[in-house]
């Protein structure tokens, strides 16, 4: 391959596309876009991106904070039809904070600054935290007396316990949904069906590096995460998971079988793992023919670095012995939240039924910013023009697990030292035997200290982790 390819390849990185699902980090300095990339903090967030318009005569003013700057400019345009044509005196200002996000609008609440609504994608909002401490309110009132908005949102069957939901209120409700991890490969180099079984799609990896001899490889690691990309969703489809919700402990020992495969892995990959949008350049030039990602390939591979020189397929996840006995985690996108110092509630509540009103969703699904997560908005959108979306769509297996505790852990996390231990740096009982004592250590040092509760869930179905009865234990 051309090296001056690769580098205009490499240069198209810069770009960011705006078609694509995606949330900013709440406890780092960077802002993350569904690209998956790490893309450097403007200087001054809390006036970035920033579109404030002013309340004139005896109207109400609603102020509304995001972190997502991929569908910002959408967002503005529904915000500006609704400031011009609402009849209730309504307008709102819109504004983008990506630094410290979740501790910013702490800040701000406790210094009376806050914002009338605040957006949150997956765990960008701990809503253990913000539910507890009263930041946020229920909507339980306000949905149970929309028809319309019941309709369209489906609220009732999308309460993702520690996410949207906490004791059987509900603080907010997502717009949709960001796929789990799906495999993408080159079909030029791989013209046969991907297969079902971890162990098959190891020896499919170093077949095609075999046949590369050199020139190409089977798969394509990342430096960046790389036990999240694939290893870890096939845990997770097999049924294995860090965390036992049933007894409410932390539970590694499943992952052995997974770890010994990533070593195969390893063997058959290009030979130098790389940040992500360096690997995804170097799939795009055809350097190797599988990787890993969920949705926000699909603005990647057709925006940010175009693939052009072949086509690329879309499947599912191989498990340990090719069934499904786990759901694979996909990321609930754009909750709204309504903060408890606002004046204006009932308003803030006009806000948000507007932006999740059918017609605002629809076009806003069809753009690619999300997948849909309701049954009803996935028959009413025009699935011809999201594109390659439709390779994403959501699988029965998919859901959304509860969070797991928020411990105080001393030393590196699971991914880290599972990690390793695929690299072979250690070994994989030493490995396993360490996380399962630090994890649980942490865990009762917090129980006991009241920082933290215990999680458990009785009635547990790995199939659908959403769905148990969640318990939270001071013991």
């Amino acid at each position: 391959m051309k090296k001056k390819l690769l580098s205009s390849i490499l240069a198209a990185t810069m770009v960011v596309s705006l078609a694509a699902c995606g949330s900013a980090s709440s406890d780092t300095t960077a802002t993350t876009t569904e690209t998956g990339d790490t893309q450097t903090a403007e200087a001054d967030t809390t006036e970035a991106a920033a579109t404030t318009q002013t309340a004139s005569g005896d109207g109400i003013t609603i102020t509304m904070w995001t972190n997502d700057r991929h569908d910002m400019d959408y967002i503005q345009s529904a915000i500006d039809t609704f400031n011009s044509t609402n009849t209730d005196g309504i307008t709102v200002e819109f504004q983008t904070v990506t630094d410290n996000y979740a501790n910013q609008i702490q800040l701000a609440y406790q210094g009376g600054t806050a914002p009338d609504i605040v957006t949150g994608n997956g765990s960008d909002i701990s809503i253990n935290n913000f539910a507890d401490t009263g930041i946020v309110i229920p909507l339980n009132d306000y949905i149970s007396a929309d028809e319309e908005y019941q309709k369209v949102n489906d609220p009732y069957n999308h309460m993702y316990e520690g996410y949207n939901v906490k004791d059987g209120n509900i603080y907010s409700v997502y717009s949709g949904v960001r796929s789990g991890v799906r495999v993408e490969y080159n079909t030029s180099l791989i013209t046969e069906e991907i297969p079902s079984i971890l162990s098959d799609y190891v020896a499919l990896a170093q077949k095609v590096t075999d046949e590369g001899a050199g020139q190409y490889y089977g798969i394509g690691l990342t430096s960046s995460g790389p036990f999240g990309r694939l290893l870890e969703a096939s845990a997770q489809m097999s049924g294995i998971y860090p965390y036992d919700y049933v007894n409410g402990k932390f539970d590694f020992s499943g992952f052995k079988e997974i770890v010994e495969a990533g070593k195969g892995l390893v063997a058959a990959a290009y030979p130098d793992q790389q940040g992500v949008d360096n690997m995804r350049a170097l799939f795009a030039e055809g350097q190797f023919a599988l990787w890993s990602n969920a949705s926000q390939e699909v603005s990647v591979f057709t925006n940010q670095i175009p693939v052009t020189g072949f086509e690329w397929g879309v499947a599912e996840v191989p498990t340990l012995d090719g069934t499904v006995k786990g759901a694979l985690n996909m990321v609930p996108q754009k909750g709204y939240y309504i903060l408890s110092s606002s004046p204006n509630q009932d308003a803030a509540w006009k806000v948000i039924s507007y932006l999740q009103s059918e017609e605002v969703m629809k076009s806003y699904l069809e753009n690619g910013y999300c997948l849909p997560i309701t049954d009803y908005m996935a028959g009413i959108i025009d699935s011809s023009q999201t594109g390659r979306m439709v390779d994403f769509a959501t699988q029965d297996y998919e859901d959304v697990y509860p969070p797991t505790p928020s411990i105080n852990l001393t030393g590196d996390d699971y991914g880290t030292v599972l990690w390793n231990a695929v690299m072979g740096y250690v070994d994989v009982d030493e490995a396993i035997e360490d996380l399962n004592t630090r994890y649980n250590e942490a865990l009762e040092a917090d129980v006991a200290s009241g920082t933290v509760k215990r999680l458990v869930i009785k009635d547990y179905d790995p199939l659908h982790p959403s769905k148990g009865t969640a318990e939270y234990l001071s013991e």
